[in-house]
């Protein structure tokens, strides 16, 4: 038995995955309402005692983002003063990570500011799953498991016996997945180097790698508006390059992502279930689940053990 002092419950932004991991647990979904007042403000009452139990609370902060947030704060302390013995944050995405450093004078560091309202709202512990930046662990004073989908995204890529893959990478920051997956499927990998003249906007102006003749593997952690992915593929077209395959953990798809993945030289996109998406249903896009190992990392702290055997390479 998983363990009888465990309560699972979800907020309103991924129901079906906090189903998914309580499947995976042998367990029930918690009881919990959520609603809001006219006003917009947001209820919570657990309806099951929560006192003196290990309380994990499921919350993607996807689309709208600002309600999701602040619906699991509200949790947050619902769970603290019933009494929970710890409350455990399941974040598969999370959100303002694209904010981890100030760029330009006078911005904030929101990827910051959002661990420290989470720490002091009374979270003590973090779960979640390939963060835009990994530097993002430190600044929560709390434990952070931090999980990767790129074993399952190279196992699902594996069995498609891809003909001349080479991954890869849409910009230097994510050179080193890029270099993993292509050590893991043992192809040669790519860097694409671009610059952004603003937000969700980006220009292509060197590739370092040879891609012609070869099926390019893009790897990414989030796919928001879909144009990067598209300034990618383009590129890689016209350096003669064959249709793309896209995989990515965290779906975020602003409008109008999904019509632009579309694109005649994608063949298919990969990505999680760590964002809830109801309308991918063309055959191009293949959506995998990370219930299972969120599920093992749940029980991991539990029960005990090492998180890092979680993945093929105990140094992720």
């Amino acid at each position: 038995m998983f363990s009888d002092k465990v309560r699972i419950f979800s907020g309103s932004s991924n129901q079906l995955l906090a189903e998914r991991i309580c499947a995976e647990l042998g367990v029930n979904l918690g009881k919990i309402k959520i609603s809001r007042f006219k006003s917009g403000e947001i209820y919570i009452h657990f309806e099951e005692s929560v006192r003196n139990f290990d309380v994990f609370l499921v919350q993607s902060f996807s689309h709208p983002i600002n309600e999701h947030f602040v619906e699991l704060l509200v949790m947050i302390d619902a769970a603290k003063r019933a009494s929970a013995r710890t409350i455990n944050i399941i974040v598969p995405y999370y959100g303002y990570a694209r904010q981890e450093r100030k760029s330009a004078p006078r911005e904030p560091i929101s990827a910051k500011m959002v661990a420290d309202v989470l720490t002091t709202v009374g979270a003590d512990r973090i779960i979640t799953l390939d963060l835009h930046a990994p530097a993002i662990q430190g600044f929560f004073n709390i434990p952070v498991d931090h999980l990767t989908a790129l074993d399952l995204i190279s196992d699902y890529l594996k069995s498609k016996n891809i003909r001349n893959p080479v991954v890869v990478s849409p910009d230097a920051g994510r050179a080193s997945t890029a270099e993993k997956l292509a050590n893991y499927l043992h192809a040669p990998f790519a860097i694409m180097i671009k610059k952004r003249p603003k937000h969700n906007e980006s220009v292509i102006t060197h590739v370092i790698g040879d891609v012609e003749g070869q099926t390019p593997i893009i790897i990414e952690d989030l796919i928001d508006t879909g144009s990067t992915i598209i300034n990618v593929v383009e590129s890689l077209k016209e350096r003669g390059a064959e249709d793309a395959i896209v995989c990515a953990t965290h779906p975020l798809f602003s409008k109008p992502a999904i019509e632009k993945l579309g694109h005649p030289n994608i063949r298919e996109v990969v990505v999680t279930d760590s964002i809830f998406q109801p309308d991918l249903t063309e055959n191009r896009f293949r959506v995998i689940s990370v219930a299972p190992m969120l599920a093992e990392a749940t029980r991991i702290i539990i029960q005990g053990g090492s998180i890092s055997t979680l993945f093929k390479n105990a140094g992720v």
